[in-house]
């Protein structure tokens, strides 16, 4: 066990047996939005340790007034081989991987972690987010990444980098044969893509050639996935689908719809809470302002904007499981309107034209 896992380990108990007074947690919570604000088009990896950083630094030299819940909900936590081996979503996540592509069995994990929650702990809440990283044994071969919800179960993302040699990468293939690739990964991943009408486009992308592909299914505007190619990765994005949002594009990317935040917008409820039309709330965003703002200019807090997205996403994610189109879970609705919040926070903070 490394001296940084243990430090880890015992600042988590630490902060177990003690509580926040409200005004350090909204102190936090706060130093948290702004970091996370200039932080957010940085490499994962970089904002892992950033984030580890400032938490070691709340907890250390102001023990008395540590907040272990916040620091849970809004942290991502790294997680070991064997945690992930033996956690449920992780487990499930690297049985999808090895029967769609058997070599990966023998690839190495370098890098996993959650959000949110505690995975290796069944009396707590689940991590909202999973993530997996394999590469080949050495380090410079094939690597994959994984992202599942801690929820629903279902792999949102899978990047899939250096599957084809240095000397001709993915995007130097021709159209047809990219198409193929892509077909080939999202069939293995999630199945059949017949169904679906395709899609293809060069982003406006000065510095390295980018393609675009939408997956979408007949009748419907939103994307069902939604593909990014450039060098030699392929990255595959599970949007869902579904009927067409009354707007859709609140964020864009090069002039182009960003559907990423589009299931959460779209709520009835937030249009009523900000007094404002979806359409409206479109022309504001494309101002260059983020959801918080735009509430803030009506005297709505950012809290009231949160609690109100979070349950409506909490109880769609209720129905779903009623339905049978999900594997029910044991979570209250609070507990997955806590689980949501990060990702909430995410969205409503955003501002377009910007990398999420």
């Amino acid at each position: 066990m490394t001296i940084e896992h243990k430090i880890r380990e015992h600042l988590h108990k630490e902060a177990e047996t003690m509580e926040c007074p409200p005004a350090i947690s909204k102190r936090v919570e706060q130093a948290y939005s702004q970091y996370l604000q200039r932080k957010r088009s940085e490499i994962t990896m970089k904002k892992r340790l950033i984030g580890g950083i400032v938490a070691a630094a709340i907890l250390i030299p102001t023990a008395a007034f540590a907040a272990p819940s916040l620091i849970e909900i809004l942290t991502r936590t790294s997680m070991s081989a064997e945690q992930v081996k033996v956690d449920e979503v992780g487990k499930a996540t690297l049985e999808k991987l090895y029967s769609a592509f058997p070599e990966t069995k023998s690839f190495e994990i370098i890098d996993a972690s959650h959000l949110g929650g505690d995975p290796t702990n069944s009396t707590k809440m689940k991590a909202i987010q999973t993530s997996i990283i394999l590469q080949e044994k050495g380090g410079t071969g094939k690597k994959i990444r994984l992202d599942t919800n801690g929820i629903t179960g279902k792999i949102e993302h899978v990047n899939q980098e250096n599957w084809e040699p240095k000397e001709k990468p993915v995007i130097s293939l021709t159209d047809q044969e990219i198409k193929a690739k892509v077909d080939y990964l999202i069939d293995k991943m999630y199945g059949n893509i017949d169904k679906y009408e395709f899609s293809m486009e060069q982003m406006e992308n000065p510095n390295q050639k980018t393609l675009m592909l939408n997956y979408t299914e007949k009748g419907a505007k939103t994307p069902f996935y939604q593909v990014f190619v450039q060098g030699n990765t392929i990255s595959v994005s599970l949007i869902g689908g579904g009927p067409t949002p009354s707007v859709e594009g609140f964020f864009s990317i090069n002039g182009k719809p960003d559907y990423t935040a589009d299931s959460f917008l779209n709520d009835e409820k937030l249009f009523s809470l900000l007094k404002i039309s979806p359409t409206e709330l479109k022309q504001e965003l494309t101002k260059g302002k983020s959801v918080v703002e735009i509430a803030a200019s009506k005297n709505v807090s950012k809290q009231q904007v949160i609690d109100v997205i979070a349950n409506t996403q909490a109880e769609e994610q209720i129905q779903t499981e009623q339905n049978g189109e999900v594997p029910k879970n044991n979570h209250s609705k609070e507990q997955m309107k806590k689980a949501l919040e990060p990702k909430v926070l995410q969205v409503i903070e955003h501002k377009t034209e910007t990398p999420w």
